[in-house]
C-alpha cells in the first residue's frame, strides 16, 4: 500500500490514537512492529496517518496495548474501516478539505457542544445568512445547509449551542436577514434535542470566551474532538488533556450564559432574564430598522 498524499483528519486522529495507546503501554515503534510483523518506520507512518492498517493488525495492536474496553475497540474498528465517503464527497471540489473533515466528524458524532462569538453557529444558520457569510458561493451555501441535517434528522444527536450576544447584533445581510435568522433560532430551539443559550455582554466573569469552538462527542469519550476556528481554517484537537480542558470550558461558559431559549414559554418574564427574552429584545429593536 502506497503512502497517502492527502490525509484526512479522521485518518490523522486514528494514527494519533494508535500512538497514544502504544506510548501508554510503554512500547517502542519497533516493539509494536514486531507484534504486527511491520518495521518501525512503517509503524511511524501508520501513526502519522500516511499508511492504513488492516483489521487483523489493528486487533493485534489493541491487544498488545492492553485495550479491553469493547466500546472503544469497536469505535477504533469503525475508524479503521471507514473509507471517508459520504454525502460530503460530492463537494470535494467546492469546499476546503477542513469542511469535508468537519462533515465527516459530525456524521459520526453522538453530541455537539458549540460556542460562537460573532457568528450564528453554522448548524443554526438560515440560507440567507449563510449566503452573506459565504459571499453567495452557491455550493458552499448548499454544503452548509446539507450539514444541518445532522441536527434536524430523526433521532438526531443532542446539540447545545452557546452564542455570544455580539452575534445577535451583527447586521450580516441587513435587518431583514437578521430578523429571519433570530426567528430561525427560535424555531430550531423547538427541536427536542437542540439547546440554545445566549452569553450576554454584561457577563462579569472572564472564561476565555474569545475563541469559537465545537466539541464533537465521538462514539466513545476517548474519541471526542475539539474543532477550533481560526482565520486560516480549522484546527482539530484530540489529546485527552486538551479535550478535557475544553469540556470544562464549555461547562463554565454555559453556566455563565442566560437560561436556555424556551419557545414554549408564554413570553419574556420580567422576573427571569433568559435567552428567550434576549432574542426577543434584539428582534424588537430590528423592527425599527
Amino acid at each position: 500500500m502506497g503512502f497517502r498524499t492527502d490525509i484526512s483528519e479522521r485518518q490523522r486522529r486514528f494514527g494519533d490514537e494508535l500512538r497514544r495507546l502504544r506510548n501508554a503501554a510503554g512500547l517502542s515503534a519497533a516493539e509494536i512492529g514486531d507484534v504486527l510483523g511491520m518495521k518501525g518506520p512503517a509503524v511511524s507512518h501508520t501513526e502519522a496517518g500516511r499508511l492504513g492498517l488492516n483489521l487483523e493488525r489493528l486487533n493485534l495492536w489493541l491487544d498488545a496495548c492492553g485495550v479491553s474496553d469493547p466500546n472503544f475497540r469497536a469505535s477504533m474498528v469503525t475508524m479503521c474501516q471507514s473509507n471517508g465517503k459520504g454525502w460530503w464527497t460530492e463537494y470535494r471540489s467546492h469546499v476546503v478539505p477542513g469542511a469535508l473533515d468537519l462533515a465527516e466528524f459530525e456524521a459520526a458524532g453522538t453530541a455537539f457542544s458549540n460556542y460562537q462569538t460573532h457568528l450564528i453557529p453554522g448548524l443554526l444558520q438560515t440560507r440567507a445568512y449563510s449566503e452573506v457569510i459565504h459571499e453567495f458561493a452557491d455550493k458552499k451555501v448548499e454544503f452548509r445547509v446539507r450539514r444541518q441535517q445532522v441536527i434536524i434528522a430523526e433521532n438526531a444527536p443532542p446539540f447545545h449551542a452557546v452564542i455570544h450576544e455580539a452575534a445577535l447584533h451583527m447586521m450580516y445581510g441587513g435587518p431583514a436577514v437578521m430578523r429571519d435568522q433570530l426567528n430561525h433560532l427560535i424555531d430550531m430551539a423547538r427541536l427536542p434535542r437542540v439547546t440554545i443559550q445566549i452569553l450576554p455582554f454584561d457577563c462579569t466573569v472572564y472564561a476565555s470566551t474569545d475563541t469559537p469552538f465545537m466539541l464533537v462527542h465521538g462514539p466513545h469519550s476517548r474519541l471526542d474532538t475539539v474543532v477550533l476556528e481560526n482565520p486560516h481554517g480549522s484546527t482539530y484537537l484530540g489529546d485527552p488533556e486538551g479535550v478535557a480542558a475544553f469540556r470544562r470550558k464549555f461547562d463554565r461558559i454555559k453556566g455563565m450564559a442566560l437560561p436556555p431559549l424556551d419557545p414554549g414559554a408564554p413570553g419574556p418574564s420580567p422576573s427571569l432574564r433568559d435567552s428567550w427574552g434576549m432574542i426577543q429584545h434584539v428582534r424588537y429593536k430590528l423592527l425599527g430598522r
